[in-house]
């Protein structure tokens, strides 16, 4: 079983109530949980900055599958990079519009290059990344 160490925190009361309507909406069980996740975030979104730190991203794109080529590229674009793009998802939106989302594994300096090389593919309409980092301590 993990150690587990108790601390105090002092909060004024109409923050501590803002607190507790969200972490209730959100459906935490105790505040506690909400802090763990809270910190784990942070901790999370601090990594990064570093681009040595390992990752994971999802890459989300909308094109016109009748734009010319748009789909091979991305293909090819993923099998010049088998380390990273370990899986995609390919979803028909309408008539003429696709959603491919494209998840990638490794450092974020890696992932950040895949990334934006496949998001600013000619025929992509619009693109977003999400990374997550997969470690948490810090880089010390």
């Amino acid at each position: 079983m993990k150690q587990v160490e108790r601390i105090g925190v002092s909060l004024e009361k109409k923050l501590l109530s803002k607190f507790d309507k969200l972490i209730t909406k959100q459906g935490y069980q105790s505040r506690s949980e909400a802090l763990r996740d809270l910190i784990r975030q942070q901790l999370s979104s601090e990594r990064l900055s570093n681009p040595q730190a390992r990752a994971v991203a999802a890459v989300f794109l909308v094109y016109d599958h009748h734009a010319t080529m748009v789909q091979q590229r991305l293909i090819d674009l993923q099998h010049s990079h088998l380390l990273q793009a370990i899986s995609s998802l390919h979803i028909h939106l309408d008539e003429h519009d696709c959603l491919e989302v494209i998840i990638l594994r490794g450092r974020i300096g890696q992932i950040n290059n895949v990334a934006e090389n496949i998001v600013s593919t000619k025929g992509v309409k619009l693109g977003r990344i999400n990374i997550v980092t997969t470690e948490y301590e810090s880089a010390s």
